[in-house]
């Protein structure tokens, strides 16, 4: 039996694999989250320096990526050794502290390892043992990291949200292997998904003199209106504004929150384009099954 007919025949089997798997890319995306915002301030310091002319900042000269240098504690920045990076279970067993220092590590950690899991496994479930369950994966992956920086800085990094849109309009091109929807559906959600924002930002803009959100959201809708299609941005964009204005209202009401500062809009519309990549199409039948009579 082959790896597929397993998967095919026992989907428990594909849903803990991919489950186990996510732990750890849940682990790189934490990674991703903390550096690299550090990453673009660090190359806009740069670009700043050119332009006026100024002497660069003394730095350590050492690389800093994604890749380098190895996970260290915040505090005493002593290097983690491969036991202490396992997924949720070290920060458990060194009960959230750090080995060498005894600083509190931030359950954030393993929280976002758990989430990417048990998204992943939940797309794993829906999808099946195929191409367009990969293409789901590396959809749900980089909306989590772009949730998180922005929930972090209100900043969605080009760097996820543009190669995000170039990979949605790719998978357009091989329709029922890793999209479900046509190559000029996914030019269109891509077109309509960012001006419609745009559209959004420059009225608001002009009523109030103060802006509303910012360009990534333009380019974030427009990546999920590449991924898929123009008929969910309806959809879409209704969830997002729902789930934000619940959020922000509550915020108000039990927290004080000023309702003067802004909030990040990426998240909403982040899991407003997942809940429409998993159950888009039985919601909008529903809907219309239920106006029809």
């Amino acid at each position: 039996m082959t790896l597929a007919e397993l998967y095919a025949s026992q989907p428990n089997w594909l849903i803990g694999t991919v489950f186990i798997v996510s732990l750890l890319i849940g682990s790189f995306l934490n990674v991703v989250i903390h550096r690299l915002p550090i990453m673009m301030e660090r190359e806009w310091r740069l670009q700043a320096e050119a332009i006026l002319n100024t002497a660069p900042q003394q730095d350590s000269g050492q690389p800093y990526n994604l890749i380098t240098p190895r996970s260290a504690c915040p505090q005493c920045h002593t290097q983690l050794s491969a036991l202490q990076n396992i997924p949720v279970i070290s920060w458990l067993l060194l009960k959230a502290r750090c080995a060498h220092c005894k600083h509190p590590i931030s359950a954030r950690y393993p929280l976002i390892e758990l989430v990417t899991a048990l998204l992943s496994a939940v797309v794993a479930w829906r999808f099946g043992f195929n191409w367009h369950m990969a293409a789901a994966l590396v959809l749900t992956w980089t909306l989590i990291a772009l949730s998180a920086i922005d929930l972090d800085h209100q900043l969605l990094p080009d760097s996820l949200t543009l190669p995000l849109l170039w990979l949605g309009l790719a998978c357009s091109l091989m329709p029922n292997q890793l999209s479900t929807i046509t190559t000029q559906e996914a030019l269109m959600g891509a077109m309509v998904g960012y001006l419609s924002l745009w559209l959004v930002y420059h009225l608001f803009k002009l009523a109030t003199g103060k802006e509303g959100m910012g360009y990534g959201d333009f380019k974030l809708l427009a990546a999920l209106g590449a991924w898929l299609g123009w008929q969910m941005l309806p959809l879409i964009i209704l969830l997002s504004a729902c789930v934000g204005a619940a959020v922000g209202i509550g915020l108000i009401f039990f927290r004080g929150r000023d309702h003067s500062i802004p909030m990040p809009f990426g998240p909403y519309l982040a899991a407003a384009g997942w809940i429409a990549l998993l159950w888009g199409q039985q919601i909008v039948s529903t809907y219309l099954g239920f106006i029809q009579g």
